[in-house]
């Protein structure tokens, strides 16, 4: 019976160790192979710098510099800008002076209404032209959109299913804004108008200063468009004593001024002329208004001239406005 139970507790065992010996060479391939390491990520490449994005103002003038002859071409610094302006000299051994031009809001230096004719018939009359690129508004610039508010769960179904259904619906007005909303966008148009000013005041200081180099004699400021409204509030916060008298053409406030050209035109303490085409009804109605309030005032200098507009024959208008340009800088003639 001995070596009958020896033989049958031998079997089982054999079997157990090549059960075991099966799974391990199943399992072990498995087990034993190691997870890859995670490859190390490359480092990040430095951000490339953003090219700045060019005024429109600045690409115009870019532009101007392919076209006209070089030596007209000034470049002036104005702070942080540098811009350009276009410079004639007089046609004369002494000059009367130097006229220095601010075009309006989207105009050139040598925009061809007023601004580039006059800039290139002055030096004729024996005055220096000194044309400024203006710079883009900020008051112009898009502005971003107040974004409202997003109802809770809540709210969306109590506004959903109101609890009088024939109740009528209220529609929401610009009344019902949020009164300091209102008061800090109006805040905001302020600075940005503020902001503007101040750019474009250092651009005729530098026109000033540019001219006082030159020897001149007697400065002008000229203004066309909204560069009329800048070149009034210039000379009425500045007063500078190098700038004696001013010409306004076409005049215009810039979108969100914040004091009407007719206010800006009574405080001013330089001769001026105010020139402007009375075909056109706000332009009448504006000149009108300047024009009274500048009665109001004692001693006042201010003066008008009405040109008439001359749609078939621009050549023949643009001699217009220069003769009466002419005609008021000249010491030895009137208008």
């Amino acid at each position: 019976m001995s070596p009958i139970y020896r033989t049958s507790l031998a079997v089982p065992c054999f079997s157990i160790s090549r059960s075991a010996f099966l799974c391990l060479a199943l399992v072990s391939p498995w087990a034993l192979a190691a997870d890859p390491a995670p490859a190390a990520a490359p480092p990040a490449a430095p951000a490339a710098p953003r090219t700045p994005i060019m005024e429109r103002s600045e690409e115009d003038a870019l532009a101007l510099t392919r076209t006209l002859p070089a030596a007209e071409q000034v470049q002036l610094q104005a702070g942080s800008d540098n811009f350009l302006a276009l410079w004639r000299p007089a046609n004369a051994p002494n000059g009367n002076g130097v006229v220095i031009i601010v075009p309006g809001t989207g105009e050139t230096a040598d925009w061809p209404q007023a601004v580039g004719p006059l800039r290139r018939k002055l030096p004729d009359g024996q005055w220096a032209s000194l044309s400024l690129t203006v710079p883009d508004l900020l008051s112009d610039s898009p502005q971003p959109r107040a974004v409202a508010a997003t109802p809770t769960p809540t709210e969306s179904k109590s506004q959903s299913t109101p609890a009088d259904a024939n109740a009528p619906v209220e529609q929401a007005t610009a009344a019902d804004a949020d009164p300091g909303d209102k008061s800090a966008a109006a805040d905001s148009a302020d600075e940005q108008s503020d902001a503007d000013a101040q750019r474009i005041f250092a651009r005729i200081d530098a026109g000033i200063a540019y001219a006082q180099t030159q020897k001149a004699r007697s400065i002008v400021l000229l203004g066309h468009g909204s560069g009329a409204y800048w070149a009034t509030r210039y000379l009425t916060e500045r007063q500078p004593s190098r700038a004696q008298r001013l010409v306004m053409v076409a005049a215009r406030a810039p979108q969100g001024a914040t004091q009407p050209l007719e206010q800006l035109t009574s405080q001013l303490k330089v001769p001026a002329v105010d020139i402007f085409y009375g075909d056109e009804g706000t332009a009448s109605k504006t000149a009108k208004a300047r024009l009274e309030a500048s009665k109001r005032v004692t001693g006042s200098q201010y003066r008008q001239v009405n040109l008439t507009v001359l749609p078939g024959d621009p050549q023949a208008e643009q001699e217009q406005l220069y003769r009466r340009v002419r005609g008021w800088l000249s010491p030895d003639k009137n208008l």
